[in-house]
């Protein structure tokens, strides 16, 4: 058996493979491939493991609907073709749970790099503009006692919560089709409609999946609804937001502040207006960039690869109706 991998992944992903004697082709060169490349690829392979930002469109799944299993190196699927995949009898594997931790850091990062305008003032050293110490110039907000909305309050929105109600007291707010018991438990969350989501939030956090129905939510007519003092936070998809729209917002005052870990497109252009705000934190996409969990993708999604080439359901599945 043999699986084609679309980047570099950690090593504890690919022992697990060798340990079950499939034959493993990386792709080594720092670019995406092609879909007519991965195609070529896929052709003499039973598995793909895909890292990265590639299209599992209908076009890839049918010129390789003889592969046993697609496992993402992600959690995310919006770039995959369910649906077809479904249809052509493929699952599609993807690595939930083990990112919620380091993905929540980062939209903490986030936070407060944006209160108190972290990145800017960095940037200023650089310029050799570190001078006299003015008491009214560069000042940031205090995030203690505030109220945080959490828009998408899963595993990682739990995280985000959790950490911001222990170390700010942050009173909790959440948005989503039904109620998490454990947060409303735990850290006295309160589930809220989404226009009272964003009246109410002092910082609106976004960790829900990109849909057809949530991408572009977050547009002109959502961020006038938003405090004038908010700071906005997506490391969820940069899709979620409408990116001219938030540039606008922030320029005009609409809300205070924005940190992203995602943009849209990606990768972000270096002249893109965001990059040079006071009041925004840009990171290139590291939510879930540490050694632990990357790892720990890399053996869910090795896991999966063995379960579909052994004919075996995959541990973890987006699409269990290939199953019925």
């Amino acid at each position: 058996m043999k699986v084609f991998i679309t980047r570099r992944i950690p090593e504890a992903g690919l022992q697990l493979l060798r340990e079950a004697s499939i034959e493993i082709t990386e792709w080594t060169e720092k670019r995406d491939l092609t879909t007519a490349e991965l195609i070529g690829y896929c052709k003499s392979h039973q598995a793909l493991l895909s890292a990265g930002h590639n299209r599992i469109g209908v076009e890839f799944l049918e010129a390789c609907a003889h592969l046993r299993v697609v496992s993402l190196h992600s959690v995310g699927y919006d770039n995959v073709d369910v649906p077809a995949a479904t249809r052509l009898r493929i699952p599609i594997g993807n690595t939930p749970g083990v990112l919620s931790g380091a993905t929540a850091d980062t939209a903490f990062l986030l936070m407060a790099a944006v209160a108190r305008k972290a990145i800017y003032m960095h940037k200023k050293i650089l310029q050799g503009a570190w001078g006299f110490s003015d008491p009214t110039a560069d000042l940031g907000i205090d995030l203690n006692g505030k109220t945080l909305g959490i828009w998408g309050l899963g595993k990682i929105g739990y995280e985000m919560a959790r950490r911001c109600r222990a170390v700010y007291g942050m009173r909790i707010l959440y948005h989503n089709r039904g109620h998490n018991e454990e947060a409303e438990r735990a850290l006295g969350a309160v589930r809220v409609s989404f226009d009272e989501l964003l009246a109410g939030s002092d910082v609106l956090s976004v960790h829900t999946s990109l849909t057809p129905e949530t991408a572009g939510t977050f547009n002109a007519g959502v961020f006038r609804r938003m405090k004038p003092t908010a700071i906005f936070i997506n490391t969820a998809r940069g899709g979620i937001h409408h990116e001219p729209d938030l540039i606008a917002a922030l320029q005009q005052g609409v809300i205070w502040g924005a940190g992203l870990d995602v943009t849209n497109p990606e990768p972000m252009a270096a002249d893109n207006p965001l990059l040079s705000m006071e009041n925004v934190a840009v990171l290139p996409h590291i939510g879930s960039a540490t050694q632990e969990t990357r790892s720990a993708m890399a053996t869910l999604a090795a896991r999966n690869v063995i379960a579909g080439l052994r004919g075996e359901r995959l541990p973890n599945v987006v699409n269990p109706e290939v199953y019925m």
